[in-house]
Protein backbone atom coordinates (compact mmCIF):
# COMPACT_ATOMS: atom_id res chain seq x y z
CA UNK A 1 0.00 0.00 0.00
CA UNK A 2 1.62 3.08 -0.91
CA UNK A 3 0.01 6.47 -0.30
CA UNK A 4 0.44 10.01 -1.40
CA UNK A 5 0.40 12.76 1.07
CA UNK A 6 0.03 16.49 -0.62
CA UNK A 7 -0.49 19.71 1.89
CA UNK A 8 -1.20 22.80 0.08
CA UNK A 9 -1.99 26.19 1.32
CA UNK A 10 -5.80 25.62 0.79
CA UNK A 11 -6.27 22.10 0.99
CA UNK A 12 -4.65 18.79 2.22
CA UNK A 13 -5.21 15.36 -0.16
CA UNK A 14 -4.50 11.67 0.60
CA UNK A 15 -4.93 9.34 -2.20
CA UNK A 16 -4.12 5.46 -1.45
CA UNK A 17 -2.79 2.96 -3.92
CA UNK A 18 -2.22 -0.66 -4.02
CA UNK A 19 -0.25 -2.76 -6.20
CA UNK A 20 -2.72 -6.08 -7.57
CA UNK A 21 -1.21 -9.23 -8.10
CA UNK A 22 -0.33 -7.98 -11.74
CA UNK A 23 1.21 -5.50 -10.77
CA UNK A 24 -1.09 -2.47 -11.57
CA UNK A 25 -1.36 0.47 -9.40
CA UNK A 26 -5.01 0.92 -8.38
CA UNK A 27 -6.39 4.21 -6.80
CA UNK A 28 -8.83 3.07 -3.47
CA UNK A 29 -9.31 5.83 -1.56
CA UNK A 30 -9.20 9.41 -2.00
CA UNK A 31 -9.54 11.92 0.79
CA UNK A 32 -9.79 15.78 0.74
CA UNK A 33 -9.27 18.23 3.69
CA UNK A 34 -9.50 22.13 3.58
CA UNK A 35 -6.06 23.44 5.14
CA UNK A 36 -5.62 26.58 7.27
CA UNK A 37 -2.03 25.77 8.67
CA UNK A 38 -0.27 26.94 5.33
CA UNK A 39 0.72 30.24 3.83
CA UNK A 40 2.20 30.76 0.57
CA UNK A 41 3.33 26.65 0.87
CA UNK A 42 5.06 27.01 4.65
CA UNK A 43 3.64 25.50 7.87
CA UNK A 44 2.40 28.78 9.86
CA UNK A 45 0.28 26.95 12.04
CA UNK A 46 1.39 22.99 13.30
CA UNK A 47 -1.93 22.23 15.34
CA UNK A 48 -4.25 23.60 11.95
CA UNK A 49 -1.96 21.34 9.63
CA UNK A 50 -1.98 18.15 11.44
CA UNK A 51 -5.52 18.41 12.08
CA UNK A 52 -6.06 18.59 8.25
CA UNK A 53 -3.63 15.60 7.83
CA UNK A 54 -5.09 13.65 9.93
CA UNK A 55 -8.87 14.08 8.38
CA UNK A 56 -7.22 13.93 5.16
CA UNK A 57 -6.07 10.72 5.57
CA UNK A 58 -9.12 9.49 7.43
CA UNK A 59 -11.28 9.94 4.66
CA UNK A 60 -9.07 7.97 2.22
CA UNK A 61 -8.99 5.11 4.59
CA UNK A 62 -12.68 5.42 5.06
CA UNK A 63 -12.83 5.06 1.28
CA UNK A 64 -10.25 2.12 1.08
CA UNK A 65 -11.32 0.27 3.76
CA UNK A 66 -7.24 0.05 4.93
CA UNK A 67 -4.98 1.52 7.64
CA UNK A 68 -2.39 3.67 6.35
CA UNK A 69 1.09 3.97 8.77
CA UNK A 70 3.52 6.09 6.34
CA UNK A 71 2.95 8.28 3.33
CA UNK A 72 5.19 10.06 0.30
CA UNK A 73 4.75 13.30 1.06
CA UNK A 74 5.09 16.55 -0.92
CA UNK A 75 6.87 19.61 -0.68
CA UNK A 76 6.55 23.01 -2.11
CA UNK A 77 6.67 26.92 -1.66
CA UNK A 78 8.78 29.38 -1.91
CA UNK A 79 11.61 28.15 0.09
CA UNK A 80 12.27 25.71 -3.07
CA UNK A 81 15.12 26.54 -5.65
CA UNK A 82 16.70 24.50 -8.62
CA UNK A 83 20.33 24.98 -9.69
CA UNK A 84 21.80 22.89 -12.32
CA UNK A 85 25.41 21.49 -11.80
CA UNK A 86 28.10 19.56 -13.59
CA UNK A 87 30.88 16.42 -12.35
CA UNK A 88 33.02 15.05 -13.99
CA UNK A 89 35.26 11.37 -13.41
CA UNK A 90 37.77 9.52 -14.46
CA UNK A 91 36.72 5.79 -15.43
CA UNK A 92 38.18 3.81 -13.02
CA UNK A 93 35.68 0.63 -12.61
CA UNK A 94 36.11 -2.74 -11.73
CA UNK A 95 36.48 -3.45 -15.65
CA UNK A 96 39.74 -1.13 -15.71
CA UNK A 97 41.13 -2.86 -18.06
CA UNK A 98 38.32 -2.22 -20.62
CA UNK A 99 37.69 1.37 -19.62
CA UNK A 100 34.04 0.39 -19.15
CA UNK A 101 31.54 2.24 -17.39
CA UNK A 102 29.99 0.39 -14.62
CA UNK A 103 27.28 1.38 -11.83
CA UNK A 104 29.85 2.73 -9.53
CA UNK A 105 31.34 5.18 -11.76
CA UNK A 106 27.91 6.98 -12.32
CA UNK A 107 27.70 7.07 -8.86
CA UNK A 108 30.48 8.50 -8.34
CA UNK A 109 29.87 11.03 -11.31
CA UNK A 110 26.36 11.90 -9.56
CA UNK A 111 28.08 12.37 -5.95
CA UNK A 112 30.57 14.60 -7.59
CA UNK A 113 27.99 17.04 -9.09
CA UNK A 114 26.06 17.05 -6.51
CA UNK A 115 28.77 18.71 -4.39
CA UNK A 116 27.90 22.44 -4.82
CA UNK A 117 28.09 24.63 -1.98
CA UNK A 118 24.70 25.36 -0.28
CA UNK A 119 23.86 27.81 2.86
CA UNK A 120 23.69 26.02 5.86
CA UNK A 121 19.59 26.11 6.61
CA UNK A 122 19.27 24.59 3.30
CA UNK A 123 19.12 21.20 2.15
CA UNK A 124 19.51 19.05 -0.63
CA UNK A 125 16.07 17.85 -1.54
CA UNK A 126 16.97 15.96 -5.60
CA UNK A 127 19.65 15.44 -7.62
CA UNK A 128 18.20 14.31 -10.97
CA UNK A 129 20.47 13.64 -14.02
CA UNK A 130 19.85 15.37 -17.11
CA UNK A 131 22.44 13.64 -19.74
CA UNK A 132 25.84 12.59 -19.38
CA UNK A 133 28.98 13.16 -21.34
CA UNK A 134 31.72 9.94 -22.25
CA UNK A 135 34.67 11.79 -23.51
CA UNK A 136 32.93 14.38 -25.44
CA UNK A 137 30.16 12.64 -26.68
CA UNK A 138 27.13 14.57 -25.58
CA UNK A 139 23.61 13.94 -25.17
CA UNK A 140 23.73 10.56 -23.85
CA UNK A 141 20.68 9.26 -21.48
CA UNK A 142 22.16 6.31 -19.94
CA UNK A 143 26.00 5.10 -20.12
CA UNK A 144 26.11 2.25 -18.60
CA UNK A 145 28.53 -0.89 -20.29
CA UNK A 146 29.71 1.99 -22.89
CA UNK A 147 33.48 2.68 -23.00
CA UNK A 148 35.37 5.47 -21.91
CA UNK A 149 38.32 8.15 -20.20
CA UNK A 150 36.12 10.28 -19.11
CA UNK A 151 32.46 10.74 -17.76
CA UNK A 152 30.70 13.98 -17.07
CA UNK A 153 26.77 14.50 -16.01
CA UNK A 154 24.70 17.30 -16.13
CA UNK A 155 22.43 17.54 -13.15
CA UNK A 156 19.16 19.64 -11.71
CA UNK A 157 19.25 19.99 -7.75
CA UNK A 158 16.46 21.05 -6.02
CA UNK A 159 17.19 22.58 -2.64
CA UNK A 160 14.80 23.27 -0.01
CA UNK A 161 14.53 25.20 3.41
CA UNK A 162 15.98 22.60 6.24
CA UNK A 163 13.00 24.33 8.36
CA UNK A 164 10.31 23.90 6.13
CA UNK A 165 11.04 20.38 5.84
CA UNK A 166 11.39 19.50 9.51
CA UNK A 167 8.15 21.36 10.66
CA UNK A 168 6.16 19.82 7.10
CA UNK A 169 7.78 16.35 8.88
CA UNK A 170 6.78 17.27 12.22
CA UNK A 171 3.21 17.73 11.63
CA UNK A 172 3.10 14.65 9.65
CA UNK A 173 4.38 12.47 12.65
CA UNK A 174 2.18 14.31 15.32
CA UNK A 175 -0.69 13.48 13.32
CA UNK A 176 0.24 9.68 13.48
CA UNK A 177 1.71 9.12 10.44
CA UNK A 178 5.39 8.48 9.37
CA UNK A 179 7.33 10.30 6.60
CA UNK A 180 8.48 7.77 4.15
CA UNK A 181 10.46 10.99 2.16
CA UNK A 182 10.23 14.41 0.91
CA UNK A 183 9.07 14.58 -2.90
CA UNK A 184 8.92 17.88 -4.90
CA UNK A 185 5.24 18.64 -5.74
CA UNK A 186 5.89 20.04 -9.30
CA UNK A 187 7.86 16.94 -9.88
CA UNK A 188 5.12 14.73 -8.66
CA UNK A 189 2.40 16.90 -10.71
CA UNK A 190 5.31 16.31 -14.02
CA UNK A 191 5.01 12.12 -13.21
CA UNK A 192 0.94 12.00 -13.38
CA UNK A 193 0.39 14.46 -16.24
CA UNK A 194 2.90 14.88 -18.54
CA UNK A 195 3.90 12.51 -21.37
CA UNK A 196 7.00 11.66 -22.46
CA UNK A 197 7.13 13.05 -25.74
CA UNK A 198 6.15 16.22 -23.91
CA UNK A 199 9.20 16.45 -21.78
CA UNK A 200 11.46 15.58 -24.91
CA UNK A 201 10.20 18.10 -26.77
CA UNK A 202 10.40 20.98 -23.69
CA UNK A 203 7.67 21.56 -21.77
CA UNK A 204 6.48 24.30 -18.55
CA UNK A 205 4.29 22.53 -15.80
CA UNK A 206 2.85 25.63 -14.21
CA UNK A 207 0.86 24.51 -11.23
CA UNK A 208 -1.83 26.88 -10.05
CA UNK A 209 -1.78 26.42 -6.48
CA UNK A 210 -3.95 28.37 -3.93
CA UNK A 211 -0.95 30.01 -1.84
CA UNK A 212 2.12 30.09 -4.90
CA UNK A 213 2.07 29.23 -8.48
CA UNK A 214 4.94 26.25 -9.07
CA UNK A 215 7.12 26.10 -12.42
CA UNK A 216 8.90 23.16 -13.60
CA UNK A 217 10.69 23.39 -17.10
CA UNK A 218 11.50 20.48 -18.45
CA UNK A 219 14.09 20.29 -22.10
CA UNK A 220 15.62 16.95 -23.65
CA UNK A 221 13.27 14.64 -21.15
CA UNK A 222 14.84 15.70 -17.90
CA UNK A 223 14.20 19.10 -15.55
CA UNK A 224 15.94 21.98 -16.43
CA UNK A 225 14.37 24.42 -14.13
CA UNK A 226 12.43 24.70 -10.85
CA UNK A 227 10.20 27.93 -9.52
CA UNK A 228 7.92 29.40 -7.74
CA UNK A 229 5.90 32.45 -7.69
CA UNK A 230 4.47 33.78 -4.46
CA UNK A 231 1.14 34.13 -5.83
CA UNK A 232 -1.96 31.75 -6.47
CA UNK A 233 -5.69 31.12 -6.34
CA UNK A 234 -6.19 32.77 -2.57
CA UNK A 235 -5.27 36.00 -4.25
CA UNK A 236 -8.22 36.27 -7.09
CA UNK A 237 -10.57 34.88 -4.14
CA UNK A 238 -9.09 37.72 -1.43
CA UNK A 239 -9.69 40.51 -4.65
CA UNK A 240 -13.06 39.24 -5.20
CA UNK A 241 -13.89 39.78 -1.23
CA UNK A 242 -12.71 42.95 -0.66
CA UNK A 243 -13.96 43.96 -3.83
CA UNK A 244 -17.36 42.72 -3.51
CA UNK A 245 -17.96 43.15 0.51
CA UNK A 246 -18.15 39.72 0.48
CA UNK A 247 -16.75 36.77 2.87
CA UNK A 248 -13.81 35.11 1.97
CA UNK A 249 -16.09 31.81 1.95
CA UNK A 250 -18.89 32.99 -0.34
CA UNK A 251 -15.88 34.57 -2.47
CA UNK A 252 -14.54 31.26 -3.07
CA UNK A 253 -18.05 29.74 -4.06
CA UNK A 254 -18.23 32.14 -6.59
CA UNK A 255 -15.21 31.96 -7.74
CA UNK A 256 -15.78 28.24 -8.57
CA UNK A 257 -19.18 27.79 -9.37
CA UNK A 258 -19.00 31.43 -11.83
CA UNK A 259 -15.46 32.25 -11.69
CA UNK A 260 -13.64 32.85 -15.75
CA UNK A 261 -11.26 34.94 -16.89
CA UNK A 262 -12.02 34.91 -20.88
CA UNK A 263 -14.47 37.35 -22.41
CA UNK A 264 -15.54 34.90 -25.40
CA UNK A 265 -16.40 32.11 -22.81
CA UNK A 266 -19.49 34.32 -21.44
CA UNK A 267 -22.83 35.02 -22.42
CA UNK A 268 -24.60 37.78 -22.39
CA UNK A 269 -26.40 39.28 -19.35
CA UNK A 270 -25.64 36.31 -17.53
CA UNK A 271 -25.93 37.17 -13.65
CA UNK A 272 -25.02 35.61 -10.77
CA UNK A 273 -26.64 35.62 -7.03
CA UNK A 274 -24.10 37.37 -4.52
CA UNK A 275 -25.39 36.62 -0.88
CA UNK A 276 -26.43 39.69 1.27
CA UNK A 277 -24.46 40.22 5.00
CA UNK A 278 -25.68 41.10 7.82
CA UNK A 279 -28.83 40.02 6.87
CA UNK A 280 -29.19 42.20 3.54
CA UNK A 281 -31.11 40.71 0.48
CA UNK A 282 -29.20 39.16 -1.66
CA UNK A 283 -28.01 41.05 -4.91
CA UNK A 284 -28.07 39.61 -8.50
CA UNK A 285 -24.59 41.19 -10.52
CA UNK A 286 -23.51 40.57 -13.93
CA UNK A 287 -20.91 37.68 -14.47
CA UNK A 288 -18.92 40.20 -16.29
CA UNK A 289 -18.08 41.88 -13.22
CA UNK A 290 -16.81 38.79 -11.35
CA UNK A 291 -14.57 38.33 -15.33
CA UNK A 292 -13.25 41.63 -14.04
CA UNK A 293 -12.00 41.38 -11.00
CA UNK A 294 -10.19 37.48 -11.67
CA UNK A 295 -8.85 38.31 -15.41
CA UNK A 296 -6.10 41.31 -14.01
CA UNK A 297 -4.85 38.76 -10.60
CA UNK A 298 -4.55 35.78 -13.42
CA UNK A 299 -2.91 38.29 -16.22
CA UNK A 300 -0.41 39.08 -13.46
CA UNK A 301 0.33 35.68 -12.65
CA UNK A 302 0.81 34.26 -16.14
CA UNK A 303 3.40 37.60 -16.79
CA UNK A 304 5.28 36.88 -13.96
CA UNK A 305 5.68 32.90 -15.59
CA UNK A 306 6.57 34.32 -18.72
CA UNK A 307 9.40 36.60 -17.29
CA UNK A 308 10.73 33.63 -15.67
CA UNK A 309 10.43 31.64 -18.67
CA UNK A 310 11.95 34.32 -20.74
CA UNK A 311 15.53 34.30 -18.69
CA UNK A 312 16.10 30.50 -19.00
CA UNK A 313 18.91 30.11 -22.14
CA UNK A 314 16.64 27.16 -23.44
CA UNK A 315 18.81 26.14 -26.64
CA UNK A 316 15.24 25.51 -28.49
CA UNK A 317 11.42 26.94 -27.69
CA UNK A 318 9.32 24.34 -25.72
CA UNK A 319 7.57 22.21 -28.45
CA UNK A 320 5.59 20.74 -25.48
CA UNK A 321 3.61 24.08 -24.59
CA UNK A 322 2.72 24.35 -20.87
CA UNK A 323 0.70 22.42 -18.77
CA UNK A 324 -1.62 23.54 -16.31
CA UNK A 325 -2.21 21.76 -12.99
CA UNK A 326 -3.49 21.77 -9.40
CA UNK A 327 -6.96 24.05 -8.49
CA UNK A 328 -6.52 26.87 -10.46
CA UNK A 329 -6.24 25.21 -13.82
CA UNK A 330 -10.01 24.41 -13.45
CA UNK A 331 -10.85 27.72 -13.49
CA UNK A 332 -12.96 28.71 -16.66
CA UNK A 333 -10.40 30.38 -19.69
CA UNK A 334 -7.36 29.75 -17.83
CA UNK A 335 -6.29 28.08 -20.58
CA UNK A 336 -6.74 30.98 -23.25
CA UNK A 337 -5.14 33.55 -21.28
CA UNK A 338 -2.39 31.10 -20.71
CA UNK A 339 -2.07 30.92 -24.82
CA UNK A 340 -2.57 34.26 -25.26
CA UNK A 341 0.17 35.58 -22.79
CA UNK A 342 2.67 32.83 -23.05
CA UNK A 343 2.34 32.59 -26.76
CA UNK A 344 2.81 28.43 -26.08
CA UNK A 345 -0.14 25.89 -27.08
CA UNK A 346 -1.32 25.17 -23.43
CA UNK A 347 -3.32 22.60 -22.11
CA UNK A 348 -4.95 21.37 -18.66
CA UNK A 349 -3.29 18.23 -17.20
CA UNK A 350 -5.43 15.85 -14.95
CA UNK A 351 -3.97 12.22 -13.79
CA UNK A 352 -4.41 10.39 -17.00
CA UNK A 353 -5.44 6.30 -16.22
CA UNK A 354 -3.18 3.91 -17.75
CA UNK A 355 -2.06 0.53 -18.26
CA UNK A 356 -0.44 0.64 -14.97
CA UNK A 357 -2.51 2.71 -13.02
CA UNK A 358 -6.55 1.91 -12.35
CA UNK A 359 -8.59 1.86 -9.36
CA UNK A 360 -11.05 5.04 -8.68
CA UNK A 361 -10.85 6.66 -12.49
CA UNK A 362 -13.46 9.64 -12.25
CA UNK A 363 -12.52 10.29 -8.46
CA UNK A 364 -8.93 11.38 -8.90
CA UNK A 365 -8.98 12.73 -12.80
CA UNK A 366 -8.96 16.39 -11.85
CA UNK A 367 -5.85 18.37 -12.01
CA UNK A 368 -6.50 19.59 -8.32
CA UNK A 369 -5.17 15.75 -8.07
CA UNK A 370 -2.31 16.22 -10.17
CA UNK A 371 0.22 16.07 -7.19
CA UNK A 372 -1.37 13.45 -4.86
CA UNK A 373 -1.74 10.92 -7.86
CA UNK A 374 2.37 11.95 -8.84
CA UNK A 375 3.04 11.23 -5.02
CA UNK A 376 1.78 7.73 -5.41
CA UNK A 377 3.19 6.84 -8.55
CA UNK A 378 6.71 8.01 -7.53
CA UNK A 379 5.92 6.43 -4.12
CA UNK A 380 5.24 3.15 -5.93
CA UNK A 381 8.88 3.32 -8.50
CA UNK A 382 11.03 4.43 -5.33
CA UNK A 383 9.55 1.37 -3.23
CA UNK A 384 9.99 -1.16 -6.15
CA UNK A 385 13.64 0.41 -6.87
CA UNK A 386 14.23 -0.37 -3.15
CA UNK A 387 13.02 -3.83 -2.96
CA UNK A 388 15.08 -4.67 -6.13
CA UNK A 389 18.23 -3.16 -4.62
CA UNK A 390 17.64 -5.05 -1.17
CA UNK A 391 16.88 -8.23 -3.07
CA UNK A 392 20.07 -8.16 -5.03
CA UNK A 393 21.90 -7.42 -1.65
CA UNK A 394 20.66 -10.20 0.44
CA UNK A 395 21.75 -12.67 -2.88
CA UNK A 396 25.19 -11.11 -2.82
CA UNK A 397 24.92 -12.29 1.18
CA UNK A 398 23.77 -15.34 0.41
CA UNK A 399 26.87 -15.95 -2.29
CA UNK A 400 29.52 -14.97 -0.08
CA UNK A 401 28.05 -16.82 2.82
CA UNK A 402 28.05 -20.16 0.93
CA UNK A 403 31.80 -19.64 -0.55
CA UNK A 404 32.58 -18.61 3.07
CA UNK A 405 30.79 -22.05 4.55
CA UNK A 406 32.59 -23.52 1.24
CA UNK A 407 36.15 -22.57 1.74
CA UNK A 408 35.95 -23.15 5.63
CA UNK A 409 35.08 -26.92 4.78
CA UNK A 410 37.78 -27.02 2.31
CA UNK A 411 40.24 -25.75 4.40
CA UNK A 412 38.87 -28.44 7.28
CA UNK A 413 38.85 -31.30 4.93
CA UNK A 414 42.42 -30.50 3.21
CA UNK A 415 44.74 -28.25 5.35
Amino acid sequence: MIVGLDIGTTKVCAVIGERNEQGILEITGVGVCPSTGLRKGVVVNIEATLRAVAAAIEAAEMMSGREAHDCWTGIGGSHIDGINSRGVVAITGKKRETREIGPEDIARVIEAARAVVIPMDRQILEVIPQNYIVDDQKGIRNPLDMIGVRLESEVHIITCSVTSAQNLVKCVNRAGFRVTDLVLQSLAAGRSILTQEEKDLGVALIDLGGGTTDMLVYTDGAPYSTSTIPAGGTQVTNDISIIKNISFETAEKIKLDAGCCWEALLEENEDIIVPGVGGRPPLPIPRSQILTIIKPRMEEIFKMVKEKLDKLNLSRPLGGGVVLSGGGAQLSGVVELANSILNLPARVGSPIPSPGLGGLVEEYRSPAYATAIGLVLEGNDRSAKLEGERGSEQADKKHADLLGKLKSWLTDEFF
